[in-house]
């Protein structure tokens, strides 16, 4: 087949360093969403469904490029979004993500559900923290969570 043709869907999740709640204000994390949103779409040809949260984490649905690696698309959302919340104010000067991150297969029937489900992250961590949370999203999805490297 001469043409190259992929759709991979998935649901990325990663901390601030500590958890630390450095993403309150409202319009910074709207913000950050748009930027994220466009270096996804420009440094590595990824389409950004939705991207939310809360002040100490983060939710991205993407569609892959079948030209980059997982990796190297998280690489690009961390590294460049740091920069940028390094640079609004004086408040996160000292910005930083948590070193490691999860990334989760999304089924296009489930595209849906998964963007709700992020869209709702305000009402859904009024009683569940964010290692709950993705204690259960790894439980989900069959991945196996060393504690003992998952929270920095």
């Amino acid at each position: 087949m001469p043409q190259s043709i992929a759709k991979v869907a998935i649901h990325v999740v990663f901390s601030t360093k500590n958890r630390k709640p450095w993403l309150k204000n409202d319009e910074l994390r709207e913000q950050l969403y748009a930027y994220m949103s466009t270096v996804l779409k420009d440094n590595v040809d990824t389409r950004a469904l939705i991207i939310g949260g809360i002040e100490d984490h983060i939710h991205a649905l993407c569609l892959l490029s079948r030209k980059f690696a997982i990796m190297r698309v998280i690489q690009e959302m961390k590294t460049e979004t740091t920069k940028w919340l390094k640079k609004q104010s004086p408040a996160t000067a000292t910005f930083a993500w948590q070193a490691g991150y999860g990334a989760f297969s999304v089924s296009e029937s489930n595209i849906p559900q998964v963007r709700r489900y992020i869209e709702n992250q305000k009402e859904h961590h009024q009683s569940m923290s964010f290692q709950d949370e993705f204690r259960r999203i790894c439980e989900r999805h069959g991945a196996e969570l060393d504690e003992r490297y998952a929270w920095d």
